[in-house]
């Protein structure tokens, strides 16, 4: 059985879930699934998001689904207690990562320099969001490889279909994506096949960067 951070890297794509109501979460997650998404992270600033954690884990079990914008060893705590497989953070805390390495529970904390990515390996991280990339560009990967050929790199903060081959290509291991899949404007007006046109866009970008 794949660990979570081995389907993570295989999947390449995790659906980031921010929202001002997660009282339709099925329905999001059922479109992303059927548009092809297996990864999902319901963020920690999502009302309700502990309970939704749950419920998803438990409507979807083919589904891999985690927590976003968790910021310290408290929150990661309570989101392994409610079902999450992986943790998303925005910065870098040691006493998180440390909790998800004493769990078996990958967390991905948020960093920006080669400082901050080499410590977070340090600490027990298998995979490292470098966050926000929009202002660094796919580039920004091979500057981090070079002498840091062993970190796993995530790219967050601005990615579309339309650069999410060029990302992959370049040295991404996996991305993930947030307004551009799910949005409170799509929910809101339950344009939810939308939703699942638009994941199944951004699986066939991924499916041109890996030659399938």
């Amino acid at each position: 059985m794949l660990k979570a951070s081995e389907i993570i890297l295989n999947e390449k794509l995790v659906s980031i879930i921010r929202l001002e109501d997660a009282a339709k979460m099925e329905q999001i997650v059922t479109s992303l699934y059927h548009g092809g998404i297996r990864v999902v992270e319901i963020t920690m600033n999502t009302p309700g998001a502990l309970e939704a954690i749950h419920q998803t884990s438990e409507l979807f079990p083919d589904m891999l689904v985690g927590a976003g914008t968790v910021l310290d060893e408290k929150m990661a705590k309570e989101t392994i207690q409610a079902g999450a497989k992986f943790i998303l953070s925005p910065i870098l805390n040691k006493e998180t990562v440390e909790v998800g390495v004493q769990e078996d529970v990958p967390v991905i904390p948020g960093v920006l320099s080669p400082t901050e990515a080499y410590n977070a390996y340090q600490y027990g991280a298998d995979i490292v969001k470098v966050f926000p990339i929009r202002s660094f560009g796919t580039a920004y990967a091979k500057d981090i490889l070079g002498p840091l050929p062993f970190i796993k790199l995530m790219g967050v903060g601005g990615i579309a279909v339309s650069n999410t081959e060029k990302y992959l290509k370049a040295g991404w291991l996996s991305l993930g994506i947030g307004t551009q899949l799910v949005n409170d404007e799509l929910v809101k007006n339950e344009r939810f096949h939308e939703i699942e046109n638009r994941a199944k866009q951004f699986i066939e970008m991924r499916e041109r960067a890996i030659g399938n």
